[in-house]
């Protein structure tokens, strides 16, 4: 009888019971409930998880582009984004880096400012994707915007801004932030919080009265866009994708490709 039950089955039988139990016993199952936990989801089947996205009649065609400039498409889904009161952080993207040879991480961060140049972020140069857009420096950004069904991929070169931008950004930041990010050695290794704890302390007190230097290690950069993916989510999961590509003024375009604006061109891709 036993192994044709589901282990939460099991559970409920089990649980019905357990207010009995002694203490000492009650501990031990406990201990093997977590463990039988730990091994059931290590092989969980999700296929179940499904959720409706927008019907056919909501598709996005390119007829609804607000733009030809995907900046200026982005500046509109953004908008949106941002009033949409179900959308917390309507600025957190995830970003994509790479070591030389290849070697993938990725990591959510927050978009404080774009332009016809790019998409402006910070960050500490020493940390892991510091070190990786040093020795390969491109990246790839995408925004997920669940209530929306939409996300916006983004995908390009990346520079360090000037000094004196990132000078700036950083002294209108909350001062405990300054401080944070003096304390933060991002992605090297501390014994514990409390590490942490005392050298943000000790800075607290030492910048109590003056200004918090902006360390040489901390700084932001520009992603420089050559493509950006428009997605937008149907529950038959024909997904709308219409993808902008930098291309030169004398290039010939692709097929299905049609010229934009400001040297780019555009697509829909099957989904």
């Amino acid at each position: 009888m036993r192994g044709t039950l589901s282990f939460w089955q099991r559970v409920s039988i089990i649980g019905a019971s357990r207010a009995s139990l002694s203490p000492p016993t009650a501990g031990k199952l406990s201990v093997f409930l977590r463990r039988q936990s730990t091994r059931d989801s290590s092989s969980m089947d999700l296929s179940h998880m499904r959720k409706k996205y927008k019907g056919d009649e909501e598709c996005f065609e390119e007829s609804e582009l607000t733009s030809l400039d995907p900046i200026k498409q982005f500046g509109t889904w953004f908008d949106e984004a941002t009033k949409c009161p179900e959308i917390g952080e309507a600025n957190a993207m995830c970003i994509a880096t790479a070591t030389k040879d290849g070697r993938p991480s990725a990591r959510m961060v927050l978009l404080k400012g774009y332009n016809d140049n790019g998409f402006r972020f910070f960050t500490n140069y020493e940390s892991r994707k510091g070190r990786e857009l040093e020795s390969n420096p491109h990246a790839c950004l995408v925004f997920y915007w669940e209530p929306l069904n939409r996300q916006i991929r983004i995908e390009g070169e990346v520079e360090r801004i000037p000094y004196q931008s990132s000078c700036e950004y950083f002294h209108s930041r909350p001062k405990s932030s300054q401080i944070g990010a003096v304390v933060s050695r991002q992605s090297m290794p501390v014994p514990n919080r409390a590490f942490l704890r005392e050298k943000n302390a000790e800075l607290e007190e030492k910048y109590k009265d003056t200004q918090v230097p902006m360390p040489d290690y901390w700084g932001g950069y520009v992603v420089k866009p050559h493509l950006i993916e428009f997605w937008q989510g149907q529950t038959n999961r024909l997904h709308d994708r219409i993808v902008f590509t930098k291309v030169a003024t004398d290039a010939e375009l692709g097929e299905h490709q049609r010229s934009g604006e400001s040297c780019w061109a555009y697509q829909r891709l099957s989904p």
